[in-house]
Formats: C-alpha cells, sequence, structure tokens
C-alpha cells in the first residue's frame, strides 16, 4: 500500500504543480499582448442569453478601439473567449449612446397612402436603420496582409456606384469567413448571419463584389411590400406599432384599418437554418451598450468557414462596428489573434481536498 500511496502522492504533486502553472498562465493571460484574444478552456460552458455568468469572469479580456463610423464614429470593444471540447463562445460588449431597431419601417401618411421611411436610397442609409457588427476571419492565413492590416486587406474605397466602397479579397483562393449580426434581421432571431468574402469584383451583375452568404435550407429575412410595393404586404397580428419586425411565422395579411402616423414593420424575418445559420447570438441592450453571446462549432467542415481545427494555432480576425449605419462602419486599425489556452489535466482540476482524499487512499 505504501507504493500505491507514493503514487498518489506523485500525483498529487504534479496537480499542485499544474495548478501553480495555470495561476501564472492565468496572470500572464490577464497581461497578454494588446492584439491577442485567448480563450479559455471550461468544462461548463456559458448560457447564451446575452447575461453574462460567472464562467466569463476568470477570461482575459482583449479591448480596443474600433473608428472612423457614422453617427456615433467611434466605440471601445471588449471581447472573451472560452471553449469547450468542441464549441468556441464570444462574449462581446460595446458602447452605443442608441438602440437602434428602426429599419424602413412603413408609416401611414395623412393622404391614407404608405411611405417607407428611408433616408438614403443609395445604399447608404444612417437615419432609418439598425445597429450590427460584423468579424472578418482569414481562412488558413489565405489572404496576403490580413494578418498584419486586418479587415482593411479586404476593403476597397473609391470604386463606382458604392458610396463606402467593396469588400473583395486581391486574388483568386484568397477567402474571408465573415460573421455579421444584424440587431433586426438575424438579432429578432438570435443568430449572426454566417457570410464569406473572395476575390469577385464589382460589376453590375455582382452588385455585392466579394461578400456573399453561406449557403441555406431555410429561413432568412425579407422586405415587407405588397406586389407593387406601395405599402406592406404583410402586419403583425398584434396590428401597428408592435416592433420593427414581423416573425415569417406570425405574419398575416396586411388590412388597411389603421391612423396616419402608425408604423408598420418593414422587415420579415425566420430563423436561418444550414450553414449560414451556424451561429447563435443572443444580444442585450442597455446601459449605453450592446452585450452579446455567441457561439459556433471548433469545427463545422465548410469551406466558407474558419475551422478551429489546430488549437496551438492563432486565427487572425478584425471587427466592425455599425451604429445605425448601413455601410459606414467603425473599423479596426489592425488584426488580432485569437490562441486557446491549454485544457487543464484531470489533476489541476481538482479542488485541494479531493487530492487530499486521493493521497489517504
Amino acid at each position: 500500500m505504501k507504493y500505491r500511496k507514493i503514487a498518489i502522492t506523485g500525483l498529487a504533486l504534479a496537480g499542485i504543480a499544474a495548478l501553480a502553472n495555470s495561476s501564472i498562465n492565468s496572470v500572464e493571460a490577464n497581461t497578454q499582448q494588446s492584439n491577442e484574444l485567448v480563450s479559455q478552456y471550461v468544462g461548463t460552458p456559458p448560457q447564451l442569453d446575452g447575461v453574462p455568468e460567472s464562467v466569463w469572469d476568470g477570461a482575459p479580456a482583449l479591448t480596443f478601439p474600433v473608428v472612423g463610423g457614422f453617427n456615433a464614429g467611434s466605440h471601445q470593444v471588449s471581447l472573451k473567449s472560452v471553449y469547450s471540447d468542441d464549441q468556441v463562445y464570444f462574449l462581446m460588449t460595446w458602447n452605443d449612446p442608441t438602440e437602434s431597431l428602426r429599419r424602413f419601417p412603413w408609416v401611414k401618411q395623412d393622404d391614407g397612402t404608405w411611405k417607407r421611411l428611408i433616408d438614403n436610397s443609395a445604399g447608404d442609409d444612417n437615419v432609418f436603420y439598425e445597429d450590427k457588427m460584423a468579424f472578418i476571419w482569414n481562412i488558413n492565413n489565405s489572404i496576403q496582409g490580413f494578418n498584419q492590416a486586418g479587415c482593411f486587406a479586404t476593403c476597397h474605397a473609391g470604386e463606382p456606384d458604392k458610396p463606402y466602397g467593396n469588400k473583395y479579397t486581391a486574388n483568386p483562393g484568397e477567402i474571408g469567413d465573415i460573421w455579421h449580426w444584424k440587431s433586426v434581421r438575424t438579432g429578432a432571431v438570435n443568430l449572426i448571419d454566417d457570410q464569406y468574402v473572395d476575390d469577385v469584383r464589382w460589376s453590375s451583375s455582382t452588385p455585392e463584389a466579394g461578400r456573399h452568404s453561406d449557403p441555406k435550407t431555410a429561413g432568412g429575412y425579407a422586405d415587407n411590400f405588397n406586389a407593387d410595393k406601395t405599402g406592406p404586404g404583410f402586419m403583425s397580428p398584434a396590428g401597428a406599432n408592435s416592433g420593427y419586425w414581423i416573425m415569417d411565422s406570425e405574419k398575416v395579411p396586411f388590412v388597411d384599418t389603421f391612423a396616419p402616423g402608425d408604423e408598420i414593420a418593414g422587415m420579415i424575418v425566420s430563423p436561418i437554418t444550414g450553414d449560414r445559420g451556424d451561429l447563435p447570438a443572443v444580444a442585450q441592450y442597455g446601459n449605453g451598450g450592446w452585450t452579446m453571446e455567441f457561439s459556433r462549432k471548433l469545427v463545422t467542415g465548410s469551406d466558407k468557414d474558419v475551422q478551429f481545427s489546430d488549437l496551438s494555432q492563432a486565427y487572425y480576425f478584425g471587427v466592425a462596428i455599425f451604429d445605425n449605419a448601413q455601410v459606414r462602419h467603425s473599423f479596426q486599425t489592425t488584426a488580432a489573434a485569437l490562441k486557446f489556452g491549454q485544457q487543464p489535466t484531470a489533476v489541476a482540476q481538482s479542488s485541494w481536498g479531493e487530492v487530499k482524499q486521493l493521497m489517504n487512499q
């Protein structure tokens, strides 16, 4: 029995050393380089509800400014990350003085007609829109210059028919994974829109240039038009002034019994399924900003997605914030890197009481 006790004691000492190293690593992580986000392993993952719980307390935060946007102009972004055996999770906060959801609503006029509120019909609205945020990830480090310049490697200003430029990569084979949250169109169904960017240039037949949506099997969002686009085609069962989106599963045909000044939502939304809908996210607005929790499988198998398949590697990304802006977003001036912390050993996760119990067996 003495032999077994000595062996357990050695194991316990290894656990103590691991715990000490874990504490040192935690201190180092909390003083991480300004462009690194360290994701820590957790046995119990967070619940995605936009309300941070204690699992986030030990995760180091990466904080950085984004600048150059419309309305607020700049924001302070804070990111944390944890991961489990098969998922990676993020907690993201950013300051925003207004919660913007009033995206292109229909308003009844005094003469009985309906008008859709749009400040700029050229795709550059900064009044009647929604809050958004976006990530771009460098898939397989394929985008030249991205790991240094970030999203700037894919943004091209001064091109025709686009007030804020186009998004595309420089060469064939360069591809980035876009995670695009839209407070009305995808936030209403607790998702981030999964998209990607490649080297397609702008043309009259490719107006989105290199930006595309991942394939989907169902769901999405659509404008709420009637056949001749002079008014809403559908309404909520609750009638007018009942929010800025209508769930597709709840929509009813529009019947005009409303008074001047009444509003009908301009968007119809439904949960997205398939490759495009693999990013669950829940956001809450309060205290002058947004708080969002979101997650994704470490490995999805899609060639349109970044694959977090090697946890010893760094994965480079850039972040943009849209303050009630259709295209004029604030941006990071460099790339950031997601790195994964080591998984603790079984002994390292044990309490000192559990270690002592093993020693006495």
